[in-house]
């Protein structure tokens, strides 16, 4: 089974499904055959690259103060309540994540991509931490053992540009408005965040659909005599 999962960095959400995703794998009977692929959706291209707090965020978008504790502080609670602490959705500065995908992309040529989309994740929401312009994301790079001259040069080139905004687009094909957004095998789609035992059942469900168990064949007659491995009845007298 495939798992394509689309997300940003700055996404409060996306970091706990991250999460999820590794502990519904975990209990998975057969999580050691699905791969998850991550891909990039950015939320804020546009905002200025010294960042933006959160709270300075939701006035900009002209939402109430109240979404800090209606929205984004059950979010902190349920990513404590799980193992993830800590875990800052509100005090926290938003930036543009175009550099940061890049860095992504060019992890996964490294073959190292959901390790560092989980390390990425750790760092901003459980650091506080900007990863917004060209230096911040070359020494989270160094950090976490990418190598900083190859990254420089991957970010430089921006020759991952092109792969990040194919993302974006493939994931508004099929139907995404904003992240997490997970697809099963082309097949099945998550808009938004669930919890790990209801993602545990989708992702079980989608792999019975697509992993049948063999069905036994239809009885039409008996015959006279049965082996069983336990052995053999013999056929019936009159």
């Amino acid at each position: 089974m495939k798992i394509d999962f689309w997300s940003d960095i700055v996404c409060p959400y996306c970091g706990l499904m991250d999460h999820r995703l590794r502990l519904a794998l975990d209990r998975f009977a057969h999580g050691d055959q699905v791969q998850v692929t991550h891909r990039s959706f950015q939320l804020h291209p546009d905002l200025p690259r010294a960042g933006v707090s959160q709270r300075k965020l939701i006035e900009m978008a002209g939402a109430p103060r109240s979404t800090l504790d209606r929205i984004l502080r059950p979010i902190e609670r349920a990513a404590e309540a799980e193992g993830l602490t800590p875990y800052r959705a509100i005090d926290r500065t938003l930036g543009p994540t175009d550099l940061a995908h890049e860095l992504l992309a060019y992890a996964a040529d490294q073959g190292r991509s959901n390790e560092i989309w989980a390390a990425m994740f750790r760092a901003h929401f459980g650091k506080a931490r900007k990863l917004w312009t060209a230096e911040e994301v070359l020494d989270f790079a160094e950090e976490v053992g990418l190598d900083r001259d190859g990254a420089a040069e991957a970010l430089r080139s921006r020759r991952y540009r092109a792969r990040v905004a194919a993302d974006q687009t493939e994931a508004q094909r099929l139907g995404a408005s904003g992240t997490p957004f997970l697809v099963l095998d082309d097949r099945v789609a998550i808009p938004g965040a669930i919890g790990t035992d209801d993602l545990l059942a989708v992702i079980t469900e989608a792999w019975a659909e697509s992993h049948p168990m063999p069905q036994p064949l239809p009885i039409v007659a008996g015959g006279d005599g049965l082996c069983a491995p336990d052995g053999c009845a013999a056929p019936a007298t009159t």
